[in-house]
């Protein structure tokens, strides 16, 4: 870059609204090109709730390109397999190998961590940013364009102005609201998430892979965190009620009246939390545009998404990585840059929450549809399992403006 061009990038900013895995690397990934960023965060801290998440080879590229890969992997757990049993009767549906040849394959690993922790490992590199500017207990009432300038405004009747706004904010986005103004889909599905001890955990089931028990409208996952200390439990089931989007505490009582028909291995693991918290999941129909000049949204507020791919995370550091990209292609022309950025965003973030979609439909089948699901990788070789995953994983920042990656 030269000097002109670098003097020019350190007076545009932007603003970033959420605090979350998403708005943490976007603005840092923006600083990485010379770009000041304010973070405005409705908490009144920077932090994260939630238990497990798992990462992808694609993650793990955007995280080296934001340069906190290597804090990443010194606290995520690296696995040996992604493995799905069936629930009814605990037989094995599929194995795919994650050691060393996926890793050569990929250029990375999967890897499972405590969403606090991938959180902290990017946050420790956003708070030495000298670009980088917080402000907590700020939650956004509206955002307005005018000229070359984008102003957003809080509850409390505070301003602030910037070159452009991204908008971080989740599923219940104040910005998707100004920009497109579609509503959340409520899927109906209920996630239970819990975080169990080592000690705690039965023996049999301490396994170094993301385990999956698909069953008849429900399915369980867990997999290790911190070194194997603890484990993630997360179960999840078709609601009897009237679902809206949001969480709150959760209760034995309720998990274990949707798991009566599974088999004794997996409901083992339903007495071992001490607590729950729940969540009713949304997504959001995919979308031509996610915002109209100096604005564009990134994350769960672009393309919420089941959790079926474990790609929520995965995908939002994508687009930091791709939006900060985009900044350097156009020349630091943000309003072409967000058009770019959504060109090769929209479509690629779309196919994963349809897939998402489809893979929770397989979870969660029953009768001929579980007979079928469960022959569907029969004989299938690990190099096949990795051509079909090719799509997904094989996500490289060198290639991240060129469009979707092919099969």
């Amino acid at each position: 870059m030269n000097t002109a061009r670098a003097d020019s990038a350190a007076r545009q900013s932007v603003i970033v609204v959420g605090g979350g895995i998403g708005g943490l690397a976007a603005a840092l990934a923006l600083t990485r090109q010379g770009v000041e960023a304010q973070l405005l965060e409705q908490a009144s801290r920077i932090g994260e709730i939630g238990a497990g998440i798992q990462l992808g080879p694609n993650a793990f590229a955007a995280l080296d390109a934001l340069g906190v890969g290597r804090a990443a992997r010194e606290r995520a757990v690296f696995t040996d397999h992604i493995i799905m049993m069936d629930a009814v009767d605990a037989r094995e549906v599929v194995r795919i190998d994650t050691g060393e040849d996926f890793r050569a394959r990929f250029g990375g690993p999967y890897a499972v961590i405590h969403r606090a922790d991938i959180h902290l490992s990017i946050l420790e590199a956003v708070r030495q940013n000298p670009l980088i500017r917080f402000h907590t207990s700020t939650q956004i009432a509206d955002v307005s364009q005018q000229g070359g300038r984008v102003d957003v405004v809080d509850t409390q009747g505070r301003r602030y102005q910037a070159d452009a706004v991204i908008g971080a904010d989740g599923v219940k986005s104040v910005i998707r609201q100004r920009m497109v103004g579609d509503p959340v889909r409520v899927t109906g599905h209920v996630v239970y998430r819990a975080v169990v001890e080592r000690d705690n955990m039965p023996e049999e089931l301490r396994i170094n892979a993301p385990v999956l028990w698909a069953g008849p409208h429900c399915h369980l996952v867990h997999y290790p965190l911190r070194g194997g200390q603890q484990y993630n439990l997360v179960v999840t089931f078709h609601s009897r009620e009237q679902e809206e989007w949001g969480v709150r505490d959760g209760s034995k009582e309720e998990v274990l009246s949707y798991f009566q028909d599974i088999h004794p291995r997996p409901h083992q693991m339903l007495d071992r939390p001490t607590s729950w918290k729940r969540w009713a999941t949304a997504d959001r129909e995919p979308v031509e545009h996610w915002g109209q000049g100096r604005v564009t949204l990134l994350g769960d507020a672009a393309h919420p998404m089941t959790q079926y791919m474990a790609q929520g995370a995965c995908m939002a550091l994508e687009d930091a990585v791709t939006l900060g990209e985009a900044v350097r292609a156009c020349g630091h022309d943000l309003e072409a840059a967000f058009r770019r950025y959504e060109s090769v965003r929209i479509p690629r973030s779309a196919r994963v929450v349809w897939s998402a979609r489809e893979m929770g439909r397989l979870y969660h089948a029953r009768g001929v549809e579980r007979t079928v699901r469960n022959s569907l990788w029969t004989g299938r070789s690990q190099s096949q399992f990795q051509d079909a995953l090719q799509w997904l994983y094989g996500w490289k920042v060198e290639q991240c403006l060129a469009g979707p990656i092919q099969p």
